[in-house]
Parts: structure tokens; C-alpha cells; sequence
């Protein structure tokens, strides 16, 4: 381990302690210590157990059951995490519309308590009236039951309590994975016959086209209360935000730093603002200010202070595009299916994903503020046309419309022998 990555890892461990308490780091750090002794053998069979087929509960009909209870099987509840945030913000819509939702973390945690969950949701998001449970044996029968990653997938798979499974798609999971073990095994569930609910409309269509899936669509929107523009302190310094994430490769974080050495190169005394991860171990030649991974309500000040914004997308967009637009911030973003369900020509910047295209698009920005200028309004105008609240209604309305009669596919009747 270099200097650089245990001070980054000290430096994280602090937070956490802070965040949490003596006890709870000194929990974490003996967990981590068992991941990564130095002999311990990877137990792949029973680390990938889940996918086997194995039946969880007992089958119900629709008369056993409420009809508008919903179970959500999530992965553990990370703060900060974005997918977490849009699951609890659509739970929070349907409990608005008399929706009973569970909260189930999926998985085997010995320790981790359903009121230890829901603590966390409450002090990393906000309060929600779902109960939480953790391992999926111990979730409650429901009349509809969502997965919202590709390993809940299977639990909700094998989960017999309930009369309709659903599957809240967010992004093309087996992009995460170089071909092999585990970009088939986040693959093969989207052949499990359950409904999908996807984050805009290019993975609807595609996993229909693909997948035979029946999908409903959502849209993005953004935080009006928080994403906004703000005053500019210095106006006439030129600067760029670059989202970057070097752990997640579908960001292009290497490309996006080819880029940006090209632009301060041709426009000197442009500086770089990076967000998203701790770059300190990273060699950057070019003048840049690198503010790490942020908390929600100090986006919008540090998004205001930026003339471009350089967002790159090799999956599906997150919501960063529409709240650096809410807070006038002209994006500029590479031109792809899974980036033009939402982003223009007329709200953005699209270009090819090459370090001259990407390059020419920001420089052009930076030097022509009458251009600059109609990107932003542009911008503006496709954000404030957004709205979380009529989404949070199109998804009620996708989930009252489900067969109240019907019975979910079994465990049985996924095929899933070419996952093994």
C-alpha cells in the first residue's frame, strides 16, 4: 500500500468514526480485516450462493395479502449513494399514495438489525415509514416485491410470498463487469420475467427489445429545494467541473482527464474542479481544485462557481446532467443512446467520445459566452421541466395497474441452469 492510498484510507476511516462513532468504525475495521487477511481463501461457492435456486416463503395468492404492500430488496444501504437516494425517494412517493413499502436488505449480514437500517436511512436521507429487514427470509409477505440490483434480483427470484415481481432498473448492470462470470449473472435476471421499472426511456426499450421484458419508464428530475443557481464569486476566473469517479470506469475517468490537460493547455489559467472521489493519488498536471466526495448541500455553491461542465457517460446518465443544469451550469457529455434519452442538442453539448471533439466543445464554451449562455438557459428550461413528484405518480399508477389476480413467476419457472 502507497502513502497515498493509506492516507486516503486513514482519512476515510476518520470520517466514518466521526459519522458513527468509536464503535462502529472499530465494527468496520475488524470486518475489513476479515476480508483481507492475508490467508484467508476466496469462498466462491458460498459467495456466490445466491445464485442458486432455493425457494424463500411460501406461495400466496392475491387474497393473502394487502393489495398495496411492497417490498423493496436492496443492497446495504451505502450514504451518499445516489441509487440508494432515488429507491427512498420513490418509496417516499408511494407511501404518499398509501402505498405500504418494506425496506429488505438483501444478503447475509450478521450483526446488522432492521432498526440499525432504518437509522441509517434516517440520518443519511431522510425519514421514510417503512420498516426495514435484513436477509430476505425475514421479509414480510407483500403483494408486490422489487429488485433494485442485479444480486437482489435473484433473491426477489427466489422469493415465493408474493403475487407480482417487479424489477427497478437503473442502469445496464452487466456493463459494470468485464465479460464473464458475473456480467452473465447480472445479465440472466433480466430474463425472469419480472416488470421493469426503468430510469428513463433507453433502458425501457432496451431491455424490451432484448429481454421480451414489459417495461414502464421514469423520468429524472432534481431537488428544487436545493439544486439552484448561485452567485458568482470570481466571474471572470475560468472554470470547468469534471464528475470524476476513477473506481466506476463507465464514467471515463481517463478520458475525461486527456481532455481536460487539452483544455487548460490551449486556455491557460483554466482551472479544473474535480468532485466525486479523493484524487490525491493521482499525478494531475494542470491547475485544479480537487474537493473529493461532497455532501448533497455543498453541490449547488461549488456547480455555480463553473462555466462548463465535462459529464461523462458510458451506461445510463446519472442525475448529475439536470442538477448541473438547474444550477446553469452548460454540460457537456458524450453522444450516445443511453445519454440522448435526456441530453440535446439543443440542452447540451453532445460530441463523439474523442479527446479533440470533447476538447473543441468546452474551449469553444469557454471562449464564446453568447453560446455558453443559450446552453444554459437551455439547460434551465429542460430542468425546471422535470418534476419527481408526477414520476413518483407515474410509478403508482404503472404498480396499481399489475393483474391484482395474477400469481409471480416461481423460482422454478426462471431457467436459470446457464447462470452456473
Amino acid at each position: 500500500m502507497n502513502i497515498h492510498t493509506f492516507a486516503r484510507r486513514a482519512r476515510t476511516a476518520i470520517r466514518y468514526g466521526r459519522e458513527h462513532g468509536p464503535i462502529a468504525l472499530l465494527q468496520l475495521i475488524r470486518q475489513m480485516l476479515r476480508k483481507q487477511a492475508i490467508f484467508a481463501k476466496s469462498d466462491i461457492v458460498n459467495g456466490y450462493g445466491f445464485i442458486r435456486e432455493q425457494r424463500i416463503g411460501q406461495p400466496i395468492d392475491a387474497q393473502g395479502v394487502a393489495p398495496q404492500t411492497i417490498n423493496w430488496f436492496i443492497p446495504p444501504v451505502g450514504r451518499g449513494s445516489g441509487g440508494h437516494l432515488n429507491i427512498f425517494r420513490f418509496v417516499r412517493f408511494l407511501e404518499q399514495q398509501g402505498f405500504d413499502c418494506r425496506i429488505v436488505v438483501s444478503g447475509d449480514f450478521p450483526g446488522l438489525t432492521g432498526e440499525t437500517v432504518e437509522s441509517e436511512i434516517r440520518s443519511w436521507f431522510f425519514p421514510l415509514k417503512a420498516r426495514a429487514y435484513v436477509g430476505s427470509k425475514n421479509a414480510p409477505p407483500a403483494h408486490i416485491t422489487i429488485a433494485t440490483a442485479w444480486q437482489t434480483a435473484y433473491d426477489v427470484r427466489n422469493f415465493q410470498s408474493t403475487v407480482h415481481k417487479c424489477y427497478f432498473v437503473q442502469d445496464f448492470e452487466p456493463w459494470f463487469y468485464a465479460s464473464g462470470s458475473a456480467s452473465s449473472f447480472a445479465e440472466e435476471t433480466y430474463r425472469f420475467g419480472f416488470v421493469g421499472i426503468t430510469a428513463g426511456t433507453w433502458l425501457a426499450e432496451m431491455l424490451a427489445a432484448q429481454y421480451g421484458m414489459t417495461t414502464h419508464a421514469l423520468s429524472f428530475s432534481y431537488d428544487r429545494e436545493l439544486y439552484r443557481p448561485l452567485a458568482r464569486k470570481d466571474p471572470e476566473k475560468r472554470r470547468v467541473f469534471f464528475y470524476a469517479r476513477p473506481n466506476t470506469p463507465r464514467r471515463s475517468f481517463e478520458l475525461g482527464m486527456l481532455v481536460l490537460d487539452e483544455v487548460a493547455r490551449r486556455l491557460p489559467g483554466t482551472t479544473i474542479a474535480f468532485a466525486g472521489a479523493d484524487l490525491s493519488g493521482f499525478e494531475i498536471p494542470f491547475e485544479h481544485t480537487d474537493h473529493g466526495i461532497m455532501d448533497l448541500h455543498e453541490l449547488p455553491e461549488l456547480y455555480s462557481q463553473c462555466d462548463v461542465a465535462l459529464v461523462l457517460s458510458f451506461s445510463n446518465l446519472s442525475l448529475l446532467p439536470l442538477e448541473l443544469m438547474a444550477c446553469g451550469v452548460p454540460v457537456v457529455s458524450n453522444r450516445a443512446p443511453y445519454t440522448e434519452w435526456l441530453l440535446t442538442d439543443e440542452n447540451s453539448r453532445l460530441e463523439p467520445p474523442t479527446l479533440p471533439a470533447l476538447a473543441d466543445a468546452i474551449c469553444h464554451l469557454l471562449s464564446n459566452p453568447e453560446d455558453a449562455e443559450k446552453l444554459r438557459q437551455a439547460g434551465l428550461k429542460t430542468a425546471h421541466g422535470t418534476d419527481w413528484e408526477v414520476e413518483g405518480r407515474r410509478l403508482g399508477a404503472a404498480l396499481r395497474s399489475l393483474d391484482p389476480t395474477a400469481r409471480a413467476p416461481s423460482a422454478a419457472a426462471s431457467d436459470v441452469s446457464g447462470t452456473i
